[in-house]
């Protein structure tokens, strides 16, 4: 099965990436952003917030410091970012499986950094292309 790949040339053409990746987000989905610092996946949920209904989503910001910042919708979306954190023995302390098992939408940038701690629903990947250009890569997970 082939995976759409998007190329995307602008902040605004990423948020409506992630916008229309929000459409196919139902309650207990958990999406990991995977890609270099600057690539875009704090753009991105912006747009997912967008999607969501999120009152306010140009004011969806990097939790790199406090690792979660949660948002209402149509359905509560979680934005988890694992930058910092140094361990995997560290996730059991976060609580995550709080937010991971909820009816809500769980967003993880730097899913990558512990491989196979979450069951994906979708895992997203961000390559710089260029200065304003990123490749997009969408991959819907088995479940």
């Amino acid at each position: 099965m082939t995976q759409p790949t998007y190329q995307s040339r602008s902040a605004a053409e990423t948020k409506k990436l992630g916008s229309r990746l929000a459409s196919f987000l139902r309650p207990g989905d958990i999406v990991g952003l995977i890609g270099d610092l600057g690539a875009g996946k704090t753009t991105f949920i912006q747009g997912i917030a967008a999607g969501l209904k999120v009152r306010h989503p140009k004011e969806v910001t990097s939790p790199t410091f406090v690792l979660i910042h949660e948002y209402q919708g149509k359905m509560p979306l979680y934005h988890i970012d694992l930058y910092r954190l140094g361990t995997a023995a560290l996730l059991d302390s976060l609580g995550l499986e709080e937010y991971l098992q909820s009816q809500g939408v769980s967003v993880i940038e730097w899913a990558d950094k512990f491989p196979g701690a979450f069951r994906l629903t979708y895992e997203v990947r961000f390559v710089i292309l260029g200065k304003n250009v990123r490749s997009i890569q969408m991959i819907r997970q088995p479940r």
